[in-house]
């Protein structure tokens, strides 16, 4: 006789992003055994969890985290461990992180080889992207090694020139070669010598200092670099992914190539849906230093109406955990202070908030929080609550607020870009791997436990995204 399943949600109403309905949540080992219509008798479990009247969403995936990131002389103040519990504590059960070579030292391979042992020490599942910053002969194997390892895109950025950035031949190249490994190119795409130039006016005016960065860095430039990596990819028919986009522009060039027939998605992360650049004008805008920067409150309406329409496919939290030390070290140039911003738990709030108000369902806001990033990372067994899919589950309550307390979060850093402002639906329970690691009696830390989950190919995963088919997470 089989034993009983470790757990039961019973009577809740289960969301995904196709529709929902309410029923009882089977999980065994680790996985959704059965959904039962909650009509029947409510199977008895290890534990049973009664979710009447409220929402049970998948966890979410975060496409575009960076933990224990080395960018310069600075380093990230995060670890796996800190950032995988931030993570859970916001519902969100599963982060894609990068390996970015650290110096021109580093490989690729070795960078992405490096975090994925870093990884050993995570509380939720990881999986891992790639980047090139310069072509050499052996770029192609170390990509099919990459491939081998299950780490399935390569990310590249058309800025930042003397550390991250690819110039357009690699960037071409890398391409070709992520077509031939059925992979997924990820851009940063702002155009450098618009940035550079327009930098270094802002520099000899003297207006150099973190309230001026929203200036430095134009829309335009985001738009011009979205432009040409498309015809790049066009020409190379290359499956693309932008991340943080931050104006309507941006995301338009994105659904226009859509259009022609081109694979190319948008993402984009709660900040730019939330926070516009009067920030900059604000007692501390050193808290918003990031690129690009906050827009216009005009950009951000337009881009929270992209959203609404759906012509966003992914919000993801492009998590930087710097502090405020870091951040006050250099605010009088901001080509010598760290940019990004902590977000990784403040994810599935900020995001919801800013999609209930543009009058998003529920569904809509599955669809970009965890579907969507699973299907187009192509992560087997994520994003859907459904037989065979990992137990990664979220109570979910719409309709509570919370005022945000930086200090309070749990993301190692001593601040939030969202610091003292309300929003709405919050995790009440969130379970990972079947695992019970949130709910009202705290977190409950599951230990070292996260697996590294090898991606599926782009194309490969396509006919079986609505099936558990190759669930191949293994640490």
């Amino acid at each position: 006789m089989s034993r009983i399943p470790d757990l039961v949600i019973a009577h809740g109403t289960v969301v995904n992003s196709s529709g929902r309905q309410t029923a009882h949540v089977v999980v065994r080992d680790g996985r959704v055994e059965q959904l039962i219509d909650a009509a029947e008798p409510v199977p008895a479990a290890v534990r049973t969890i009664d979710a009447t009247g409220q929402l049970v969403i998948p966890g979410g995936v975060d496409g575009h985290c960076h933990v224990a990131q080395v960018t310069g002389r600075f380093r990230t103040l995060d670890d796996y461990r800190t950032t995988s519990t931030a993570a859970l504590w916001g519902g969100t059960t599963t982060i894609i992180d990068f390996g970015i070579p650290r110096d021109a030292q580093e490989t690729p391979l070795a960078a992405v080889l490096h975090k994925k042992e870093l990884a050993l020490e995570s509380r939720c599942d990881v999986a891992l992207h790639g980047s090139v910053v310069s072509w050499d002969e052996t770029v192609p194997w170390q990509l099919e090694q990459l491939a081998a390892e299950g780490v399935r895109s390569v990310k590249m950025y058309t800025t930042n020139r003397g550390t991250t950035m690819a110039d357009g031949d690699t960037i071409l190249k890398v391409m070709r070669e992520m077509v031939r490994l059925d992979g997924l190119t990820y851009i940063h795409a702002e155009h450098d010598p618009i940035i550079s130039d327009c930098t270094q006016q802002h520099a000899d005016d003297g207006r150099i200092g973190i309230e001026h960065l929203h200036r430095t860095r134009p829309e335009l430039a985001e738009e011009i670099s979205v432009k040409e990596t498309l015809a790049m990819a066009e020409y190379t028919k290359a499956p693309v992914y932008f991340v943080h986009q931050s104006t309507p522009g941006a995301v338009d060039l994105v659904t226009e190539a859509r259009a022609r027939g081109q694979e190319a998605y948008s993402e984009t992360c709660p900040h730019y849906l939330t926070l516009d650049d009067t920030v900059y004008g604000s007692a501390f805008p050193e808290w918003y230093a990031c690129c690009p920067p906050m827009r216009s409150p005009e950009t951000v309406a337009a881009l929270k109406e992209r959203l609404a329409d759906g012509a966003i496919h992914t919000v993801s939290s492009d998590h930087s955990c710097y502090d405020l030390s870091q951040k006050r070290e250099r605010t009088d140039d901001i080509r010598a202070m760290p940019h990004g911003l902590p977000g990784v738990e403040t994810r599935m709030p900020v995001t919801f908030t800013a999609m209930a108000s543009a009058g998003s369902s529920v569904e809509d806001f599955v669809e970009v929080f965890s579907t969507g990033p699973a299907r187009i990372n192509a992560v087997p067994g994520k994003g859907t609550i459904a037989e065979g899919f990992d137990a990664d589950l979220v109570i979910f309550d719409p309709a509570e607020e919370r005022i945000v307390d930086g200090g309070a979060l749990h993301m190692g850093t001593d601040f939030s870009p969202f610091d003292g402002r309300s929003l709405t639906g919050w995790p009440a329970v969130v379970v990972s791997a079947g695992r019970v690691v949130l709910d009202g009696g705290g977190f409950h830390d599951p230990g070292a436990v996260g697996r590294f989950v090898a991606r599926n190919g782009f194309r490969e995963h396509i006919p079986s995204a609505a099936t558990p088919a190759t669930l191949s997470a293994a640490k």
